[in-house]
């Protein structure tokens, strides 16, 4: 079953009507961001003086991991906690972000986490956007 016929089948709570489509686009590009900002760490672990990419990029897959997994759960979701996690996520990946966009032309790992974070971040701050008002 794929993820968008799923969603379709997904409820929220009476008066937090969300756009779904656009909960799994953002969801995608959560798990998008994840898998890029796992590969990068991996690749920076292998490379001296690449510590803090290879950590920074560990803990937005994890940040990005969590955001994606409390959106599917939308029956059981607090628009507060949604808003707070959204924007942890995307203060995760803009970090990210510029950390792989300084050595960005030495890995091209590095630039692919780049753009993923960028895409994740936006994915975000659309959802945060159709989110209805409380």
């Amino acid at each position: 079953m794929e993820t968008a016929e799923m969603m379709r089948t997904m409820t929220m709570p009476k008066g937090m009507d969300m756009d779904m489509s656009m909960m799994q686009e953002c969801m995608e590009a959560c798990s998008s961001c994840m898998q890029a900002c796992l590969m990068c760490s991996d690749a920076m672990m292998a490379m001296d003086g690449m510590g803090r990419c290879a950590a920074m990029c560990m803990s937005c897959a994890d940040v990005c991991d969590a955001t994606m997994r409390m959106m599917m759960r939308p029956t059981g979701m607090d628009m507060d906690a949604m808003r707070a996690m959204l924007q942890a996520c995307m203060s995760m990946c803009r970090a990210c972000m510029e950390e792989c966009r300084s050595h960005m032309d030495m890995s091209e790992p590095c630039r692919m986490c780049m753009q993923a974070c960028e895409a994740c971040m936006h994915a975000c701050q659309a959802m945060m956007g159709a989110m209805p008002a409380m």
